[in-house]
């Protein structure tokens, strides 16, 4: 995986495909490997496809002590500065949803469209009472790998999806595909805790696509319907019985939601 230096230290990503830039932006626990096939495959004949991976993740150097959600969003900037982008289509997922929103408040001009995938705005009106993020924390602390994948795969997935095994077998391989520690983590889900836009959302001018399932028990999906009444003109789409990581489940549909949000079209050229 290549890299990029950001104010000394390095910030991993992938790269695939050519068109208008498309920023990925991923979630708590996770590495850009996360958005995987068939997506990638689908986006690359539109889009210049730039996947980052967060301090402490994958690649990336790791960052001593804490940091905030806004930290995230200068990091997610500085990659833009350094891959030469003076904006970008931004997709942010869960965490990397709350990355986006601050990158859109700090550097609107730097965010043509907004996807603000299965996350929440904070503050008052958001509902932290999913039982995913407990039930992964409490297993990572068994120290056992695959207790604690099992459980993030039952938490970011909806339970039909999660009845066929191989598909757990191939999240599995996907996960261990690159670094995740258990400390980075932990500082991730507090920036989460800590993160509140929703007095500042109202800024937005950005034309702007909340996307969340009904199933998902990492982040409930009473937060998708309540970011999308604080950013003005936002469309909320829902992926009825379906789990955090949506773009595993409906491929198809979220490569034809991205295409239509960010280019007007529902099919590549």
């Amino acid at each position: 995986m290549p890299t990029v230096d950001v104010n000394g230290r390095k910030l991993g990503y992938t790269r695939r495909g050519s068109g208008e830039p498309l920023l990925l932006v991923p979630g708590m626990a996770m590495h850009s490997h996360i958005w995987d096939e068939p997506l990638l495959s689908a986006l690359e004949h539109d889009f210049d496809v730039v996947a980052v991976d967060h301090r402490g993740v994958g690649e990336s150097d790791d960052v001593p002590g804490e940091f905030s959600v806004v930290d995230l969003a200068d990091d997610v900037a500085a990659v833009l500065d350094v891959l030469g982008s003076q904006s970008a289509h931004v997709l942010g997922f869960s965490l990397g949803g709350m990355v986006a929103q601050e990158l859109v408040l700090r550097h609107p001009d730097r965010v043509r469209t907004l996807i603000l995938a299965s996350t929440y705005a904070g503050g008052a009106g958001s509902d932290l009472t999913a039982p995913g993020p407990m039930a992964m924390l409490q297993s990572m602390g068994t120290g056992n790998v695959d207790v604690a994948l099992r459980a993030a795969f039952d938490a970011n997935f909806s339970p039909a999806y999660v009845a066929d095994e191989r598909r757990y077998d191939y999240f599995k391989r996907v996960s261990l595909s690159g670094r995740l520690q258990v400390p980075t983590i932990l500082a991730q889900a507090r920036a989460a805790f800590f993160h509140d836009a929703s007095e500042r959302l109202d800024q937005v001018r950005t034309p702007t696509l909340v996307v969340h399932g009904t199933a998902d028990q990492i982040i409930l999906y009473s937060n998708g319907g309540h970011l999308a009444t604080l950013v003005p003109g936002a469309t909320l789409h829902t992926f009825d019985g379906v789990g955090h990581v949506f773009w595993w489940e409906r491929p198809d549909e979220t490569v034809a939601l991205i295409r239509e949000h960010c280019l007007g079209r529902a099919a590549a050229a």
